[in-house]
């Protein structure tokens, strides 16, 4: 019973769920506030109302998301002081700049000119307006910037100086957590793969439409917007998450080791790349592979006789450097979770690939199984994203801060184990509750579809004709 209730166990439980759900209308947000503010830009300049029409579209999904997302994202901060005091207490003087940052400015701007944006349709001009859906735009990705900066410190702690009286350690250089390269590396390859998301969504309610003939004038341009930009963010996504892993070599070799299953230090041919590995219960030994030689090699340093350390050699580093313990991540857990981010990833970029084929020169597939394919792929690269932090966390393990404070040390200890589980079994039931009505406003809305716009005269053929906006479209 003790270690049902474990309260480290059951704290990392609870944080690593409430931070996977959260993630869940990140990514949304960050790409179709830009998406948005694209669709209106292209409306400003050209007077097109199709355009018109998919800005109040998409911008009520990504209103209905953004309000879930704050909701979410709030228990995160609370879960710092609750079950983590230990690590706010230690790291909070660093850890903490970049998220005031993000509070202060990052969301300070979204949410004022969200607002405008909102309740200024008819009291701005056309491009005043506009300049509010472009700040909200920067916002959400300035806010992931400093999220990125703030996780990136756990990654390579950096900036710090460690204040051996009050024991924890304590900012002495922003810029230097600010230009982390980890979170310089992190950004760009996490800015890629939310646009992946928020094309893959916008692919599958535009082949909802299609395969039922309803509002093609809108939604063809929609499926194909969605598939270039799938297929553009996934290539940025793969060059991006190569530069990352050039940099997580340098400042976490033990997390590349794990990726790969790479249980000794390996040269050249030997530092191969590994398809799938099943290695001994204890993760010590490999027992059976499939293997691309060379290929790890090159992934990991850009040459093809690099050197890459394995698992058994960086543990015994570590033990001379950390003093006893395991320092080696659940090995299957990091392994598992870095492929199917890339597989899924991967396999989404397919579909649009495929897509953009079959709707070539204005042809539009007839059989319904082609438009279900497009549908029912949406999950996938939400999902890559979501196992890519399950891999960039789980990577990270023992350590909480990587070389500077263990998880085990980082929870609160006066905690009990069965506090935890209630609030984890509170936060299932609120969540739950949260995902149903997000769902069904969301799934109401991208199938209503587009509303007509409203025009200022009668008579259709009027090239005089003006759109009516009003700040109630919402």
């Amino acid at each position: 019973m003790e270690d049902l209730l474990d309260p480290l166990a059951l704290s990392r439980w609870q944080f690593g769920l409430t931070t996977v759900y959260h993630f869940l209308f990140v990514p949304i947000t960050i790409g179709m506030a830009s998406v948005v503010a694209i669709y209106q830009t292209m409306w400003v300049r050209t007077g097109n109302t199709v355009y018109l029409q998919l800005v109040h579209f998409l911008g009520k999904i990504f209103l209905i998301n953004f309000a879930m997302g704050v909701v979410t994202g709030i228990v995160q901060e609370f879960q710092f002081g609750m079950n983590w005091s230990n690590y706010s207490r230690f790291v909070g003087d660093v850890f903490g700049a970049p998220l005031a940052l993000e509070g202060l400015l990052a969301f300070f701007l979204e949410a004022t000119f969200i607002g405008l944006w909102i309740f200024g349709w008819d009291k701005l001009s056309p491009r005043l307006h506009l300049v509010t859906i472009w700040a909200v735009a920067v916002g959400t990705i300035l806010s992931a910037y400093f999220i990125i900066a703030a996780n990136a410190f756990m990654q390579n702690p950096v900036g710090y100086t460690i204040n051996e009286a009050k024991g924890r350690a304590e900012l002495v250089d922003i810029g230097a957590v600010l230009t982390n390269p980890v979170a310089l590396a992190a950004f760009p390859h996490t800015i890629l793969a939310a646009f992946m998301v928020t094309a893959g969504l916008m692919i599958a309610v535009a082949a909802w439409h299609l395969k039922r003939h309803q509002n093609v004038e809108t939604m063809r341009p929609t499926l194909k917007f969605g598939l270039w930009l799938m297929v553009g963010a996934f290539a940025g996504t793969a060059l991006t998450g190569d530069q990352l892993s050039l940099v997580m070599v340098e400042t976490q070799p033990m997390k590349m080791a794990a990726a790969e299953a790479m249980y000794n230090t390996s040269t050249g041919y030997d530092a191969s790349f590994s398809i799938f590995t099943l290695g001994t219960p204890d993760g010590v030994h490999e027992l059976f592979s499939i293997r691309i030689p060379y290929l790890l090699s090159f992934l990991s340093t850009h040459t093809f006789d690099g050197t890459v350390e394995g698992i058994n050699d960086l543990q015994a580093q570590y033990v001379t450097l950390y003093g006893p313990g395991d320092y080696t991540p659940v090995i299957w857990v990091t392994y598992w979770s870095f492929r199917w981010m890339i597989g899924l990833g991967a396999a989404h970029a397919l579909v649009a690939v495929v897509g953009l084929w079959l709707t070539r020169k204005g042809r539009t597939p007839t059989q319904a199984w082609v438009w279900n394919v497009a549908i029912w792929a949406f999950p996938m690269s939400l999902m890559a994203m979501c196992v890519g932090w399950v891999f960039t966390e789980m990577g990270r393990q023992p350590w909480i801060v990587f070389s500077l404070m263990q998880t085990s040390d980082a929870v609160s200890p006066n905690v009990t184990g069965l506090e935890v589980l209630i609030s984890i079994i509170a936060f299932t039931i609120v969540y739950g509750t949260l995902a149903v009505v997000e769902f069904r406003l969301i799934l109401r809305a991208a199938q209503k579809g587009p509303a007509p716009i409203e025009m200022d005269t009668d008579d259709p053929d009027d090239p005089a004709a003006k759109p009516v906006v009003r700040a109630t479209v919402y």
